[in-house]
């Protein structure tokens, strides 16, 4: 018997669709760039983390391998050579004696990102050893990834994490690194110094800086974008520093008897910005500002790309990020490592395996057991249909939402399977019995029970995104994605096949 398709099953079917489309499984080789050390020869030409290489000296990259292949034999010798590197929207020549100091990774096939559980790397949960409120611990965040990012770490995930005590923590993520690598790391209380002539004018925090402009039009923005040369664009962005008195006295003192540079516009000696003694920028100051006693100073400085979106982008990040290290500097508080963990990618991978292959075992056996309890083997499709929709939009949603998939993630998704076979066996049972009662009256009692109990599971799942300090957020999340999806795409589906089937 053809069944046709109801309005909730072809809501099911582009739920479906769309999903997959926000999954996008990716078939392209070459390997894609995480990191790129800072001041290397690599980094001054040009290239980007996120770019996929595809050659290296007119030799395909078609994966790691073939990066490592090709990397090692060109420096056996240990003289200076040529690289040409080819990615997808650039080409890079660099001249080198040494391995390129980038770390790359094969090219993900989905959009679907995986924790440090699945990847592999160290983890930290780190709390500060005062009471801080959120805003501060939002800049606290800002500031300890962008030193992370300049010891050349570009793949890191940091987040906000609070407990039903109020107390709050950074969750911070590193893939690659060890767990004494990011302790070590994490232990650096860390400092900002502006400095110009190699003297320090100020420093980051609220000794030196009264306020930072930041979200204001008038004092903050781009000033402008023009193409360059070689056909990139560069924009200018320019911001107010509101410096104590203090500090606005020493720098009238120290930049008195600079010169001006050609055009009359900046000083000729620059402002140079220190994050734990390393350089990370270079800014031109006004010449309006040489030798006089002013706690309003404006800072500008220039963001570049290959289009003018991509420059207005990078100039916006940048901005951003020399607002969040002035205003914060250095850390103004001691940081206290809570738990300190390392996770094998190899355990990462074959944990994905055995739960895909015991979830697809699980759904056969319970699929057979309709089979042989309801005899009918349209039932039993219908559960396995619903049953692997519900992966595939859960997977879809956090693909849509950029959520690292973790070990409490994959729980989640579990747990789903879990509770949406036994909501289909609530709509069977209710199908085949009181046949008093109309199918459309027997789907409605069942469905009922189906919002009864993710009324319920809602209400429990809200105290434990809390709990241990938020580690249980991935279960929570991916459970709670799963049985909304049930409750509203799901379910109603498949009530609608098994109501076409009682028919």
């Amino acid at each position: 018997m053809k069944i046709k398709l109801t309005l909730r099953v072809w809501i099911l079917i582009i739920a479906l669709l769309l999903s997959v489309l926000a999954i996008k499984p990716n078939f392209q080789s070459g390997v894609v760039v995480n990191s790129i050390e800072f001041n290397t020869s690599i980094a001054n030409a040009g290239l980007k983390t996120g770019e996929i290489i595809k050659q290296i000296n007119n030799q395909e990259i078609k994966a790691k391998d073939d990066y490592s292949r090709v990397v090692s034999s060109l420096f056996l010798d240990g003289k200076e050579k040529r690289v040409d590197i080819k990615t997808t929207t650039n080409e890079y020549t660099v001249l080198t004696n040494q391995t390129l100091e980038i770390t790359i990774d094969n090219i993900p096939s989905t959009r679907i990102q995986t924790g440090l559980d699945l990847r592999g790397g160290a983890r930290a949960l780190v709390q500060p050893d005062t009471k801080i409120t959120d805003a501060q611990l939002d800049d606290l965040i800002a500031i300890s990834r962008n030193r992370l990012n300049e010891y050349g770490l570009k793949d890191i995930n940091i987040k906000p994490i609070s407990d039903s005590s109020g107390n709050k923590y950074m969750l911070i993520e590193i893939a690659g690194a060890t767990p004494r690598d990011l302790e070590d790391l994490i232990a650096q209380q860390g400092k900002f110094e502006a400095k110009i002539k190699n003297i320090t004018v100020f420093g980051g925090g609220k000794q030196d800086i009264a306020d930072v402009c930041r979200n204001d039009a008038k004092c903050a923005g781009i000033e402008a974008c023009n193409p360059s040369q070689d056909g990139t664009f560069f924009c200018n962005f320019r911001f107010t520093v509101y410096l104590t008195e203090n500090a606005a006295e020493k720098h009238a003192d120290i930049t008195k008897n600079i010169s001006l540079d050609p055009t009359g516009k900046y000083l000729s000696e620059k402002l140079f910005l220190y994050v734990d003694d390393k350089e990370v920028d270079s800014l031109l100051v006004g010449a309006e500002l040489r030798g006089k006693v002013t706690t309003q100073i404006s800072i500008q400085g220039p963001g570049n790309g290959a289009t003018e979106e991509e420059a207005l982008k990078t100039s916006r990040e940048n901005m951003k990020r020399l607002q969040t290290i002035l205003i914060t500097g250095s850390l103004p508080y001691k940081l206290n490592i809570v738990k300190l963990d390392t996770i094998s990618p190899i355990l990462g991978s074959k944990f994905i395996k055995l739960i895909l292959l015991s979830g697809l075992f699980s759904m056969l056996a319970v699929a057979l057991i309709i089979l042989v309890r309801y005899k009918k083997i349209k039932a039993s499709l219908a559960l396995l249909l619903t049953s692997f929709s519900e992966i595939v939009i859960i997977l879809g949603v956090a693909a849509l939402i950029k959520w690292n998939l973790d070990l409490p993630s994959i729980a989640g998704i579990l747990a789903t399977i879990g509770t949406g076979v036994d909501q289909q066996i609530v709509i069977l049972d209710e199908a085949s019995k009181n046949k008093a009662l109309s199918i459309i009256e027997r789907m409605k009692r069942a469905l009922f029970i189906v919002v009864s109990v993710y009324a319920t599971a809602v209400a429990s799942l809200l105290p434990l995104g809390w709990a241990a300090a938020g580690l249980f957020k991935g279960f929570v999340i991916t459970t709670f994605i799963g049985i909304t999806a049930g409750v509203l795409i799901t379910r109603p589906a498949f009530s609608d096949m098994i109501k076409k089937m009682s028919e």
